[in-house]
């Protein structure tokens, strides 16, 4: 059938779109291309236009060293002014939420009550979806790409899974008030805002842990996870001590202060809804990891991060997951040792550990060679269709992402996603792919379909195959069984679906 001519204004339209970034593209190496779909969240247009004119090395250091304002499109930034968690802090938000889970709960009629409890859990779970909109935002289209990738990482490092208690309505904040500023910054300031963030704090569980009620959950998993990584040689008595020095360590959503005895009023600390309250502090010494903190109150606690985030097997542990984050899997020892020493020798400086890891041969062997987690599939294909054209909806991404099994805060326990290719490339994991894949290739992925009531889907057709943009550097990296599969396809949408199914596109 011959395509009509809204359709073929549609197609020159895209044509136009990307013969924009002709010449930036036609100079890119193979080896750039790789290096950007590493340290980017994946190529488009702009980005290689970007690598192209500051050079390789200018346009790594320039990701190392991000700015500190958001650089988004206008229309990215619009949609991200416009949301709820943009304009109301997160204190407001929770303790609103709270009075309304609370009204719903006294409400006798079972059917008002039923009503009013949904009602609740709708309100959260919004909140819950408008951060991952505003993730996915910046993902696709901040030029601080690697700021973006590490806040993904320590997200998932410093796991939280939204479903836990309130926690939906402060994951949010979560993610762009405690990591995202820190991403490329000092470890030590990351880990302390991550426990001083009520996310964290929720989610395993610290603000029960009292003097004479202990709870390890986060004294567990703040060792085992965050920092020294199993078998670094703590013990369980380690543990209990962490646990016996986080007492204390919570969340309070009252506005008046608790009431304290005199001599501990100095020692109270209150920031938005985090609390350290010594009523509930547990003063006695402490010996851990051979060191012994006397019973101060929360100077403990820095006391005890200090250690942490210094130890030898904390840069070990962080560095190797960086390095099999970047890398893929079974990163070499001897890359991950040199970041160690990095991390060592500029007190957990993440861009410096990092400065070491892609300056390797090992890192430059691996290009290319990295197998997709789900949210990179999915958002390096939005990327690469799309360029700097903004979607006007986030909902299909946070659909897929579900579908494939690595929803946006959605892992339950505090380890995080798995990095590992065996996590993703089974049969059932690839067939959502393809599906993905003709939904962006044919233009029916909803994308450009504002998420309302009878709103008007603006579709938006990706022609991939176009000649300048294509063939003088993605063609580079394709094997011929591929170009071989893509020279059969019967269309334009059979040609992007192949094209974004390939094994080629799978890596990066």
């Amino acid at each position: 059938m011959r395509p009509n001519r809204p359709r073929q204004a549609l197609l020159a339209a895209t044509a136009a779109l990307f013969a924009t970034s002709v010449h930036a593209e036609a100079s890119l190496s193979v080896h750039d291309l790789a290096l950007l779909n590493r340290v980017s969240w994946g190529e488009s247009a702009t980005s290689a236009d970007d690598l192209q004119k500051m050079g390789a090395r200018a346009w790594l250091e320039r990701q190392l060293r991000p700015r500190a304002e958001d650089r988004l499109p206008p229309e990215a930034q619009a949609q991200i002014d416009a949301l709820s968690i943009s304009k109301t802090p997160m204190t407001d938000l929770v303790v609103q939420l709270n009075a309304q889970s609370q009204a719903a709960n006294k409400l006798t009629d079972p059917d008002q009550k039923k009503l009013a409890q949904q009602a609740y859990q709708q309100g959260m779970t919004d909140l819950g979806k408008q951060a991952a909109a505003r993730e996915l935002l910046r993902d696709l289209y901040s030029p601080d790409q690697l700021q973006e990738q590490m806040t993904w990482f320590w997200l998932n490092h410093f796991n939280v899974h939204m479903y836990k208690r309130d926690v939906r309505a402060m994951i949010g904040d979560y993610e762009d008030q405690a990591i995202r500023p820190r991403a490329l910054g000092k470890f030590r300031d990351l880990l302390e805002a991550t426990l001083k963030h009520p996310a964290m704090q929720r989610y395993l569980d610290n603000d029960q842990n009292a003097n004479g009620h202990i709870n390890e959950n986060y004294a567990r998993e703040i060792m085992e996870l965050h920092t020294l990584g199993v078998g670094s040689g703590y013990s369980q008595k380690d543990v209990q001590e962490l646990a016996r020095i986080l007492t204390g360590v919570g969340v309070d959503l009252n506005p008046d202060p608790p009431k304290l005895k005199a001599a501990y009023q100095p020692l109270l600390v209150r920031s938005g809804l985090f609390e350290f309250n010594p009523n509930r502090h547990d003063f006695g010494d402490k010996v851990f990891l051979g060191h012994t903190i006397k019973g101060s109150g929360f100077g403990e606690v820095e006391q005890a991060l200090d250690i942490l985030a210094r130890e030898p097997a904390t840069a070990h542990h962080v560095s190797a997951q960086m390095a099999a984050y970047f890398m893929g899997d079974d990163p070499p020892p001897a890359v991950v040792e040199r970041m160690a020493k990095a991390f060592q020798r500029s007190d957990g400086d993440i861009a410096a550990t990092l400065r070491v890891l892609f300056a390797s041969r090992e890192f430059e062997a691996s290009l290319g060679k990295a197998f997709k987690d789900p949210m990179h599939y999915a958002v390096s294909a939005v990327r690469l269709a799309y360029d700097d054209r903004v979607i006007l909806n986030t909902t299909p991404m946070q659909n897929w992402l579900n579908r494939m099994t690595e929803g946006l805060y959605n892992h339950e326990t505090p380890d995080g996603y798995s990095m590992a290719a065996a996590s993703w490339d089974g049969p059932g994991q690839l067939a959502v792919r393809f599906e993905i894949a003709r939904q962006i290739g044919s233009g029916s992925a909803g994308l450009f379909k504002l998420d309302q009531p009878q709103a008007k889907d603006q579709p938006a057709f990706p022609q991939l195959q176009n000649a300048l943009y294509y063939k003088a550097g993605i063609d580079q990296t394709l094997a011929a069984p591929t170009k071989s599969a893509l020279g059969q396809a019967g269309s334009p949408q059979d040609w992007n679906t192949l094209f974004l199914s390939s094994p080629e596109f799978m890596r990066r």
